[in-house]
C-alpha cells in the first residue's frame, strides 16, 4: 500500500502493544489514506476496555474527553510543534445489537477486529490498519470498492439498514462527499426501506443533511436523496419540485432548475477572506429551498402560461416549518427564510432602475444577508436567453456599484432618522407611546428617501407630517 501513516498513530500503536492490547486505525482515516485526502481526526478500535486504555490516552494527549464512555469510546488531543492538532478517538471492539423500534443501538463489546469491521456502514469504511505493524485488514474488499467508487454494505444491506436506518442517510451523504455511486443492491434496499428512517431522531438526520450540503458534490447527494425516496420523508418539499412540464414546455422543470441554482450559488462562494466563505450552509440551503413554494402556488393562466404568484412568501413559511422540524439553529432558520422571502426583490430593478432611496432601502433591509442575497439572485437567473442573461447580470453589477458608492458616502447599515425619539417627543410635545413610534418610522422613511438633511429641514418635515395626521 502506498501511503504515509501519521506518526501519532504509530506511537499510540506502540503504547497499546506495550500493554498487550491490539490497536487499529479504522474507518474514514484509512479510506482517506488510500484516497490521499488529508485527515486530522483519527479513529481507532482496540481489544482493550475503556478503563484499561484510559491511562494511555491521558498520558499521550494534552487534552482528554470521555463523552462516549457508555459506547466504549474515549478521546484525546495532541498539539504538534507547528501548532496543528491531532484528535483521536479510541473505541473498544464492538458488536452492536438493535431493537427494531429503538433509535439507538445496544452496545456490546466484541472480541475481534474483523467482527468490529462487519458492523460498519460501508465496505470503504470497513478497512483497518493495525498499528504499529501497519498490517492492512480488508475482509470486505473495501479497497476494491474504493477504486470503483462504489458504496456497498459489508453485510446484506437490508440487515445493515434495519440495524441502523441512519446508514441510508449516510449513503447519500457519501455520494455528496466522495462523488461515489451507490451499488444497485444497496440502492434497492434503501428504496424499499425508506420508512425505517422515521425512527431516527431529527437531530441525527439534520447532521447528515448538513454534511451533505457542505460537501464537494451536494447536487449529486440531493439527486441521490430524491431518487432513493428518502427525501419524501426527511425533506418532502424538494421532490415535490418535480412538477410535470406542460406539453408546450413553457416553464422550466423546477427541480432541475433548483439543482442548477445550488451549483451556481456554490460557484459564487468566496475564499476565506471574502464576504461569503465556502462552504456556506445558509446560502446553500436557501438555494435548495428557494422555490419550494411553487407547487402550492402554481396556476395555469390563459394562453398556456404558468404562474407562481407569492411563491417566495409561501416558500419561506414552508422552509421555516421544515427546518424547525429538523432542529436547525433558529438563527440559521431566520437567515435562510429571509433569503427565500427576498429572492425576487431585485427583479424589478431590471425593468426600471431604482432611485437612490430604493437602493438605500435594499441595502439596509437586507443587512448582513446582502452579499448572500445577491449571490442567490444571480444563481437564480438560469435563463438560456443570452441577451436576457446579459441584461440581468449588468443590472446586478450596476446595483452593486451603486450600493458601494452609497456606502462610501453613508453608513447604510447604521442609517437612523435625522431626529431621534427624544427629539421627536420634544418637538411634538409627546410622551412615550405608539405615536412616537409612528413618527420615528416616518422620519426613517424620509431619511431613506432623501438621504441626510440638516436639523431644520428634518424638524420641518416632522411638523408637516404631524399636521397631516390631524
Amino acid at each position: 500500500m502506498d501511503f504515509q501513516v501519521w506518526p501519532e498513530a504509530i506511537e499510540l500503536g506502540r503504547l497499546f502493544a506495550e500493554q498487550g492490547y491490539e490497536l487499529a486505525l479504522v474507518g474514514g482515516p484509512v479510506r482517506d489514506l488510500l484516497l490521499h485526502r488529508p485527515s486530522h481526526d483519527l479513529d481507532f478500535c482496540t481489544s482493550a476496555r475503556p478503563e484499561q486504555f484510559e491511562p494511555i490516552l491521558r498520558h499521550w494527549g494534552s487534552g482528554f474527553w470521555d463523552m462516549g464512555r457508555k459506547f466504549g469510546t474515549l478521546g484525546a488531543l495532541r498539539r504538534r510543534p507547528d501548532g496543528t492538532e491531532v484528535k483521536v478517538e479510541v473505541t473498544t471492539y464492538r458488536r452492536d445489537t438493535y431493537d427494531p423500534d429503538s433509535r439507538k443501538p445496544e452496545v456490546n463489546y466484541g472480541d475481534s477486529l474483523e467482527g468490529d469491521l462487519s458492523r460498519r456502514d460501508f465496505t470503504v469504511n470497513a478497512m483497518a490498519l493495525r498499528v504499529p505493524d501497519l498490517i492492512f485488514v480488508d475482509p470486505y474488499r473495501g479497497a476494491n470498492d474504493l477504486a470503483k467508487q462504489v458504496l456497498r454494505t459489508p453485510v446484506d444491506p437490508r440487515q445493515s439498514f434495519d440495524d441502523d436506518p441512519l446508514r441510508m442517510m449516510r449513503a447519500v451523504r457519501f455520494v455528496a462527499q466522495l462523488g461515489f455511486t451507490i451499488a444497485p443492491e444497496t440502492a434497492e434496499a434503501i428504496t424499499h426501506m425508506t420508512d425505517r428512517i422515521s425512527i431516527v431522531s431529527a437531530e441525527r438526520i439534520r447532521d447528515e443533511l448538513t454534511k451533505l450540503m457542505l460537501a464537494d458534490h451536494p447536487v449529486q447527494g440531493i439527486e441521490a436523496l430524491v431518487q432513493s425516496g428518502l427525501a419524501d420523508i426527511v425533506l418532502p418539499e424538494v421532490p415535490a419540485l418535480q412538477l410535470e412540464i406542460d406539453e408546450h414546455h413553457r416553464h422550466k422543470d423546477v427541480f432541475e432548475h433548483t439543482l442548477m441554482v445550488v451549483d451556481r450559488a456554490i460557484a459564487l462562494e468566496t475564499g476565506p477572506d471574502g464576504p461569503v466563505p465556502a462552504p456556506d450552509l445558509t446560502l446553500r440551503l436557501a438555494a435548495l429551498l428557494h422555490d419550494i413554494g411553487k407547487p402550492a402556488t402554481r396556476r395555469f393562466e390563459p394562453g398556456g402560461k404558468v404562474s407562481f404568484h407569492h411563491h417566495d412568501a409561501v416558500g419561506a413559511r414552508l422552509a421555516r416549518k421544515r427546518l424547525k422540524a429538523l432542529r436547525f439553529d433558529h438563527h440559521l432558520i431566520a437567515d435562510v427564510c429571509d433569503l427565500i422571502s427576498m429572492h425576487l426583490r431585485f427583479h424589478g430593478y431590471v425593468d426600471e432602475r431604482w432611485t437612490d432611496a430604493a437602493v438605500r432601502r435594499y441595502a439596509r433591509e437586507t443587512g448582513p444577508l446582502y452579499e448572500r442575497l445577491n449571490r442567490l439572485t444571480r444563481a437564480d437567473a438560469t435563463t438560456r436567453n443570452k441577451r436576457k442573461a446579459q441584461v440581468f447580470s449588468s443590472a446586478m453589477d450596476e446595483l452593486e456599484d451603486r450600493v458601494a458608492q452609497l456606502r462610501q458616502q453613508e453608513d447604510l447599515d447604521a442609517i437612523r432618522p435625522d431626529l431621534d425619539g427624544r427629539q421627536i417627543m420634544q418637538i411634538l410635545g409627546l410622551k412615550p407611546g405608539p405615536q412616537v413610534g409612528r413618527a420615528y418610522r416616518h422620519m426613517l422613511d424620509y431619511r431613506l428617501d432623501q438621504g441626510p438633511v440638516d436639523q431644520q429641514t428634518a424638524e420641518q418635515e416632522l411638523r408637516d407630517w404631524w399636521q397631516s395626521q390631524g
